[in-house]
């Protein structure tokens, strides 16, 4: 049923008796019904000229410099707290793109009055409206029009050929002419080198002889990690009997030489640069989103069939740095990060990476994977974060990017923010040998550990 918030601003803007009675028998219709070339979309924006909302087509991403510059405006996104609280005051699970509801005055891309037919958010979790143009105008009649998306199809996302990615993170760097950096990515990066903690411990991962006081020994000479390390497998989401009371008995007792020895190197680099100042409103906190990924993945990873299992260490170090290319970023591009934030708070239907490639000509996948190679980190790693999004991507170490695929998306599915969540095909599913109706009853169980959880993310971020 559409709600009557919906139904009544669509039947009271329709001047044509006859079309107001069709109106009123108007049907919901699946969103897979919805071509993606006729789908519209809505966000809510504000500056301190008060609230807007802003039009365009779902196939595209939203230009807010343009946006703003046209109308004269300083509009960002909305704040999730603050649409929440819309939702709740009109008793709709979304917000459609009918000024109507809300009252907002509201301005369109020209691109949508182009459409024959438009398909919209109803307020209903699941379905959509159809609309005829001549009816969707109609309620429009009030809006700005101006031109300000960008197609999505028109930026050139590398997502697999990743001998580009140097080429294209140089040349997006040379934009920025004021660092005046023109020597290779270990320069032009200007980040720390690898830390010594971490350099120790990839020297233990390749050595056949080393053993758990050869880890401890490396994790109890940094005090914090050390501290850490204790901390995480005191943690009631392990469970483990009595006290633990040294980096070698969280070894022995509780988390194993594995899973330590990728822990400690995910936050030895993870302390490498600083956590940006701001992220875009509404995502998951950097060391939150990094639990999530690393203890999804590991959930799993434990589900697969054992002789057809990833290396779970990996797997794991790889879900904890998933999102090392988002630090980076802000680090070499700091004046331009705030305006990425901004874009991808008013593109939330778009995944990240548009926004970044759209603003920089780079990804923080391509950024963040590079550097890894830089590091000379395992190449599982290495593959995993610059794949991780790429659901086609199949090939040598692809196991480890395809899993992490299907822990960000089921993460998403959750109402974890971590980004849209894109469908999983079935035959991903499939190359792991993984139970897709298993998969999710992990992650509900994750979910339904949330506190826990996010007790040992705030031990990572101390």
């Amino acid at each position: 049923m559409i709600p009557s918030a919906v139904s009544n601003i669509i039947e009271n803007n329709n001047s044509d008796p006859a079309s107001a009675a069709d109106t009123a028998q108007l049907t919901l219709v699946e969103p897979q019904q919805a071509p993606q070339d006729k789908v519209v979309n809505m966000v809510l924006m504000h500056d301190v000229l008060g609230r807007m909302q802003v039009i365009f087509p779902a196939n595209c991403l939203l230009d807010v410099d343009r946006l703003n510059a046209r109308l004269g405006r300083d509009l960002v996104a909305l704040a999730p707290n603050d649409l929440d609280t819309l939702r709740v005051k009109y008793s709709l699970s979304t917000i459609p793109a009918l000024p109507g509801i809300t009252g907002l005055p509201a301005v369109v891309d020209e691109s949508v009055l182009s459409m024959d037919v438009v398909f919209l958010e109803s307020g209903v979790e699941g379905k959509m409206i159809k609309l005829d143009q001549d009816v969707f105008s109609g309620l429009l009649a009030e809006a700005k029009r101006e031109s300000f998306s960008v197609p999505i199809a028109s930026i050139n996302l590398n997502r697999s050929n990743t001998s580009q990615d140097l080429e294209q993170i140089n040349d997006a760097i040379k934009k920025f002419t004021y660092l005046r950096i023109q020597q290779r990515l270990e320069d032009t990066l200007e980040v720390p080198p690898l830390p010594q903690t971490a350099q120790k411990i990839i020297h233990l991962r390749v050595d056949p002889e080393a053993g758990i006081n050869d880890l401890a020994d490396i994790v109890e000479s940094d005090p914090s990690l050390s501290a850490q390390v204790v901390s995480w497998a005191s943690s009631s989401f392990y469970s483990a009997p009595g006290k633990i009371k040294s980096v070698h008995d969280a070894i022995m007792r509780v988390l194993g030489f594995d899973l330590v020895m990728n822990l400690s190197m995910g936050l030895a680099l993870g302390r490498t640069l600083m956590l940006p100042k701001e992220q875009p409103e509404g995502y998951e906190p950097y060391w939150q989103q990094s639990m999530w990924m690393a203890t999804a993945t590991g959930a799993l990873i434990n589900i697969i069939p054992r002789e057809h299992r990833p290396g779970f260490g990996l797997a794991y170090l790889s879900g904890l740095l998933h999102n090392f290319g988002y630090l980076v970023l802000a680090h070499v591009f700091p004046p331009h990060f705030s305006l990425i934030c901004r874009y991808i708070e008013a593109n939330p239907h778009v995944d990240a990476s548009y926004v970044e490639h759209f603003l920089l000509g780079i990804t923080r996948e391509q950024v963040g994977s590079k550097l890894m190679a830089v590091w000379n980190m395992p190449e599982e790693v290495i593959v995993a974060l610059r794949h991780q999004k790429n659901s086609a991507f199949e090939g040598v170490n692809s196991e480890f990017a395809n899993i992490l695929f299907i822990a960000r998306n089921l993460l998403s599915e959750s109402g974890l923010w971590v980004g849209p969540a894109q469908p999983i095909p079935d035959e991903l599913y499939e190359r792991l040998q993984l139970d897709p109706e298993e998969a999710k009853e992990v992650i509900k169980d994750l979910i339904e550990a949330k506190d826990e959880i996010l007790k040992m993310a705030g031990m990572l971020e101390s």
